[in-house]
């Protein structure tokens, strides 16, 4: 305040020279009140604002996958009720080779390869029959589909390869992969 006082004596500058001096105060204030007050004040609201509309878009990712969560426990309490129903002693391939029977292709089959998978962290296992039919009508297949994908024993088809029978026409070669969750 000294060094002012002493290079700036008030007293002797005219009425329009302190007009001046204190209008260039006032908006040298004004400035500083606008650039560390007001602007930090906005800032900080937009920032807000940016910051509660990312929380908005993850609480319905939260949301959403709460309710996939949900639908996929009652999808597995539902597959748990439907394991728990099959008849004891199910095997996949035994039951295959059931419904072939009951199918009229038994005698068309070449082979039947079962194979298991043991899934990790679950009590389950993945058990799969790959088979060849050879020589069998459209309507034969249809049949045997549908008598695989209908069952309530919670099997289906993965693979389905059907080829033209090269001699006999209406005739085709089927290989196909089934498979069921077990217990």
């Amino acid at each position: 305040m000294e060094f002012i006082k002493r290079y700036l004596n008030l007293k002797k500058l005219n009425r329009r020279e302190k007009y001046i001096i204190y209008g260039a105060g006032c908006l040298l204030g004004l400035l500083i009140i606008v650039q560390f007050g007001i602007t930090p004040f906005f800032e900080n609201k937009n920032q807000m604002q940016r910051s509660l509309q990312t929380k908005k878009g993850e609480l319905e990712e939260m949301h959403r996958l709460q309710d996939e969560y949900k639908a996929l426990k009652a999808k597995l309490q539902l597959s748990e009720i439907s394991l728990g129903n099959r008849e004891k002693g199910f095997t996949l391939f035994s039951f295959m080779d059931q419904l072939a029977g009951q199918a009229g292709i038994k005698d068309r089959i070449s082979y039947m390869k079962p194979s298991n998978t043991v899934q990790k962290n679950s009590n389950y296992r993945i058990s799969r029959v790959e088979m060849k039919l050879d020589a069998i009508t459209l309507e034969q297949l249809t049949t045997y589909l549908y008598g695989i994908e209908t069952s309530k024993n919670m099997v289906m088809v993965k693979k389905l390869s059907v080829s033209k029978k090269e001699k006999n026409e209406g005739l085709i070669n089927v290989v196909l992969q089934v498979e069921t969750v077990e217990a």
